[in-house]
């Protein structure tokens, strides 16, 4: 039997997931399959297991995978230290946890030399025996005497019992059960406690406040571990790392020494009865707790990182799939006071087409001139869409950085004095832009433009198609995230390289005109075979058929399956080349047509006839109704973008700076990042304002994310506006008497 089925059944237990479907795409997995493709193609295999379920089964899978391979080098470690019975092998076999597994190994693992073995050494475990066995008669101290040999380090009585303390203190901190109890306890009912840390002070003797300002919030926070939300936790621990804040775990051990003195056999009329309290206590101070805190501050740890995460990609996901203005040619504005705003036009496929500079900073006739060049820039560079009927012919993008707000009131005007109002112009968030404009993709892909040039097509692009722009970035410099630079990177690169994934695969990419770093994230083809299409592309020409992908070298069948249905030929040979209908349906399609008595051609597109197909007639074992249903509504609108359909933001002309805004006053704003506690909304600022959770909707809300989204528009109202703390603070709420929540 595979890894991959012998682990199924446990996957689906745990995540209550259909058993034959989880074997099923553990069994894809390992042939190679990948989860857009699975969620999408392999439907009849899996019983409709959608992305999120698949990623999840994963994950666990490999999570399983790992406790397995552990199992077996601590089963292995025991054995050759000779120790492996058959009750400890049968006890190792049952655990289900990390956890579990360590503390079973922890008493067998090699270790400095500790206050207990160095008893051992002196010869001291049977009088750890005597303390562990609590029998009604003897006298401690007398038989202690018999053990003192100063020549072996026990001077007296009270020092054998130390030591014989310091065993069964050991024994009783390695104690799985004993692990167990007060994990657990200090799980559920332990406080994560916060406190200003002692200040340091500098070479002029003066005390360094910088770290402090920033966590003054959190000097004196309690919270219950089980209840502490990720951002918090996050926050402290960064006070910790920047030495502003101690952070500890605390319970109370009062509430665990019964538990425990019960499991060490603790019997208090014995004459060793106080020993044996006395070692239980000792080991749960300084053993126990402090080896436990450490377990259970790195399980908040990966809670944690892992809701940080979930936030993260929720909010990069809404900025990928946010809605396109499509192709049609624009002018890209990168923003500047001192050196000027950097012009850059490019086409509708977005090639770069021509660039120039413009000041605002002048004032006066070189402003209208400004103006002036402006507009010329725009006729000359967007003339042809002008006359297109289309509501928006083309447009002009402007980063939404510093001065972006007086550059886009700037061209708004100008446009307008040239009766060009119908060019609308819209703030582009610029998040990145720099980053991808330094990066060794932007010098290969414009290789003769200045930096502030290449952040002027790259704002231009995302207006066009934001998930196309976006993917050459690092999703962490796209400034959706929550506290990202904490996190495990790892855990981080592979949520977010998830989330691109299938947010591309869900949209679909144009096979002649995407770039090397979109295709890179199409299901089976990876960055290095998107070079070599995008290479077979230049030197043959465009792609005429999905077919022809097979003629790029390295490129096979399987990697071919994968892929295809994920990739648009517009124009092509087969009509279904430009739709998500996979190429190992085509045949299936055309008996379709057929049967309809139309050419191929004809059906694709016209909805009517596609809703007349009997969906029966074309069942089999092979293909189930969700396939088919999938198909029909490709020939109803083929290819279609899942995306909204874009509208521009509208932010109020009198407002440009924090200090504009007052109480009270409405506006208009786009969400640009969703955390534990709210909402950032831009409003046009250059500074976000937060809607904390309390102030998202007039009902409780639990979960920010239950209401808002990145990209949304929302109507907010100003409430406070803290300019030295450059604080906006924004109601969502309706204006008027409170209700409850």
């Amino acid at each position: 039997m595979s890894e991959a089925a012998a682990l199924a059944p446990a996957v689906a237990r745990e995540l209550a997931l259909p058993p034959r479907g989880v074997a099923a795409a553990l069994a894809l997995f390992a042939d190679g399959a990948t989860v857009p493709f699975v969620a999408r193609y392999r439907k009849e295999a899996t019983g409709g297991l959608d992305e999120v379920q698949l990623r999840s089964l994963q994950e666990r899978h490999a999570a399983l995978v790992e406790l397995e391979r552990r199992r077996a080098a601590v089963l292995a470690a025991i054995e050759e230290q000779g120790q492996l019975t058959p009750d400890l092998r049968a006890r190792l076999a049952g655990c289900a946890t990390r956890a579990e597994l360590e503390d079973l190994y922890l008493p067998f693992k090699k270790k400095r030399r500790t206050r207990a073995s160095q008893a051992r050494e002196r010869g001291l475990e049977p009088l750890a025996r005597r303390l562990r066995a609590q029998p009604d008669g003897g006298d401690p101290a007398r038989e202690a005497a018999a053990f003192v040999d100063a020549a072996r380090g026990v001077p007296t009585p009270a020092d054998a019992l130390a030591g014989a303390r310091d065993i069964v203190a050991e024994e009783v901190a390695e104690d799985p059960a004993c692990r167990a109890l007060v994990r657990d306890v200090m799980a559920r009912e332990g406080l994560l406690v916060a406190a200003p840390r002692r200040r340091k002070k500098t070479a002029g003797g003066a005390t360094d406040d910088a770290a402090r300002g920033k966590f003054a919030d959190y000097e004196a926070y309690r919270e219950l571990v089980a209840r502490a939300p990720s951002h918090r936790v996050l926050a402290v621990l960064r006070g910790e790392r920047e030495e502003a804040l101690t952070v500890k775990v605390t319970v109370d051990e009062e509430r665990l020494l019964p538990g425990l003195l019960a499991r060490a056999g603790h019997r208090p009329r014995s004459p060793f009865g106080s020993e044996l309290a006395a070692a239980v206590e000792d080991g749960l101070g300084r053993l126990l707790l402090p080896g436990v805190e450490t377990d259970v501050r790195a399980a908040l740890k990966e809670r944690a990182d892992r809701d940080a995460v979930a936030v993260f990609g929720q909010n990069l996901r809404h900025k990928l799939l946010a809605a396109p203005l499509g192709p049609r040619p624009v002018v890209g504005v990168d923003p500047g006071l001192r050196t000027g705003c950097k012009l850059a036009a490019v086409d509708a496929s977005g090639a770069f087409r021509g660039e120039a500079v413009v000041h605002l900073a002048r004032g006066g006739p070189a402003l209208e001139q400004a103006g002036r060049d402006l507009v010329a820039f725009v006729r000359r560079h967007l003339g042809a869409a002008l006359d297109d009927p289309a509501p928006v012919p083309a447009a002009v993008a402007v980063g939404n950085g510093t001065a972006g707000r007086e550059a886009e009131a700037f061209a708004r005007e100008a446009l307008a004095r040239a009766g060009l109002s119908r060019v609308p112009v819209v703030s582009v968030d610029e998040a990145g832009a720099s980053v991808y404009s330094a990066s060794d993709l932007a010098r290969r892909e414009l290789p003769d433009l200045d930096v502030t040039v290449r952040g002027a097509v790259s704002i231009a692009r995302r207006l066009q198609d934001p998930l196309a722009e976006l993917v050459k970035l690092d999703p962490r410099s796209i400034g959706v995230g929550q506290y990202q630079h904490d996190v495990d990177p790892r855990l981080l690169e592979q949520a977010l390289a998830d989330v691109v994934e299938s947010c591309v695969n869900q949209v679909g990419v144009e096979l002649n005109t995407a770039s090397a770093a979109l295709l890179g994230h199409v299901a089976g083809i990876g960055p290095k075979l998107a070079e070599r299409v995008v290479a077979h592309r230049e030197r043959a020409g465009p792609f005429r058929a999905r077919a022809d992908l097979l003629l790029v070298a390295g490129l096979g069948p399987r990697t071919f399956e994968q892929c295809a249905g994920f990739l648009r030929v517009r124009g092509g040979r087969h009509p279904l080349d430009a739709s998500a209908v996979h190429p190992e349906r085509y045949a299936l399609v055309e008996r379709m047509a057929r049967d309809q008595g139309v050419e191929l051609a004809a059906l694709v597109g016209d909805a009517a006839r596609a809703r007349a197909i009997p969906l029966a007639r074309y069942a089999s074992a092979e293909v189930g109704e969700p396939t088919l249903r999938d198909i029909l509504a490709e020939l109803e609108k083929p290819g279609r973008d899942p995306r909204d359909r874009f509208e521009p933001p509208r932010f109020r002309d009198d407002v440009r700076a924090p200090e504009d805004l007052r109480p009270g006053m409405a506006l208009e704003g786009v969400v640009t990042n969703v955390v534990a506690f709210g909402a950032f909304v831009d409003v046009g600022v250059h500074q976000d304002g937060l809607v904390h959770v309390s102030e998202l909707a007039d009902r409780f809300v639990r979960d920010p994310a239950e209401v808002v989204h990145v990209g949304q528009r929302l109507q907010v109202r100003v409430l406070s506006v803290d300019l030295a703390r450059r604080r906006i603070a924004l109601s969502a709420r309706s204006p008027g008497p409170r209700g409850p929540g």
